[in-house]
């Protein structure tokens, strides 16, 4: 059986200030709310995949990292973000400040190996962010819009020292995420 699987870095510690930076939107109708402590920044979706494959991907990603020169470095995550647009809303997210370049470098060598294995790559610009929400009905657009416009939180910083193929499992409480195996930065 094929399981759903990405490329990310998560966000352990941080759950508490994720949760924060999520209060204002609590009550905005539309939005479906992240777990706080499932939070992460997807550096390459990969989707359904074999499980015969996970050796060869793992072993790819190890020289994804080696490609782009990234070892260990601190991200900062602060502002607010949305996808595509404020104008049509699908997703809320908080943003990556310090870090940001790395997290790119990674993105792009994982992309570079994941292609040449035959996955999809990315169908949009990379964007370094954590996802809060996603929107599911305009309900209260205008709130959202309002919060995001005017709102300018931080999330602390976190020391990134590996990366993290994980799979994703859709459950009726939410999609439940374990890590299949971490490919550390050297």
């Amino acid at each position: 059986m094929s399981k759903r699987l990405f490329v990310s870095v998560g966000l352990d510690g941080l759950a508490e200030a994720v949760a924060t930076v999520q209060e204002p939107f609590v009550d905005a109708s539309g939005l479906n709310h992240v777990d706080p402590e499932q939070a992460h920044v997807t550096l390459q979706f990969l989707g359904e995949t074999e499980p015969h494959r996970v050796d060869e991907l793992v072993e790819e990603l190890h020289a994804a990292v080696a490609d782009s020169g990234v070892g260990p470095f601190t991200v900062s995550f602060e502002g607010l973000g949305v996808f595509p647009s404020l104008d049509y809303i699908t997703v809320v997210w908080l943003g990556v400040d310090a870090g940001s370049e790395q997290l790119t470098r990674l993105h792009d060598a994982i992309e570079d190996r994941t292609t040449a294995m035959g996955f999809e790559p990315s169908d949009h610009e990379f964007t370094p962010h954590v996802t809060l929400a996603r929107m599911n009905h305009a309900g209260d657009k205008e709130l959202v819009q309002e919060l995001v416009r005017e709102r300018d939180p931080t999330a602390g910083t976190r020391r990134v020292e590996e990366i993290r193929l994980t799979e994703s499992v859709h459950t009726d409480a939410g999609p439940l995420y374990s890590t299949i195996a971490s490919v550390p930065l050297s």
